[in-house]
């Protein structure tokens, strides 16, 4: 899921080397460093993360493309609440994200057709 990054930070002065503060968080139980000063979806992005979620009907990987809110493709679960818009949130110290491609009871084959998971009959989900 995380490849080379679309977007990378600029100096906050020209010729400055210093590093932005950052943050640590856990993105789909892995941890990952992103600058403090940025939004979620930002810094995310920067780290390299092109997959914030899936299409409802087609199953197509979605990221985020407005940055302010408008188009809710940018939709993660922070800290066990679902549904929450990247864009519009700062990263805190010690975050948990997952991405909605991953959340239980939904199945999202690479390329393939989002169906949701169903169960054996011993409870199991394959």
């Amino acid at each position: 899921m995380v490849a080379n990054a679309l977007f990378v930070r600029l100096p906050a002065q020209r010729g400055s080397d210093a590093s932005p503060p950052t943050v640590s968080v856990f993105l789909n139980d892995t941890p990952l460093a992103l600058p403090a000063n940025t939004s979620l979806a930002a810094g995310l992005l920067a780290a390299g993360v092109t997959r914030f979620r899936n299409a409802t009907v087609s199953g197509a990987a979605r990221a985020p493309y407005c940055m302010m809110g408008v188009c809710f493709e940018c939709l993660v679960e922070i800290d066990g609440v679902p549904s929450q818009q990247a864009c519009l949130v700062r990263p805190r110290e010690g975050m948990r994200i997952r991405t909605m491609d991953t959340l239980p009871g939904m199945v999202f084959p690479e390329g393939g057709e989002v169906r949701r998971a169903t169960r054996s009959a011993n409870g199991d989900t394959p």
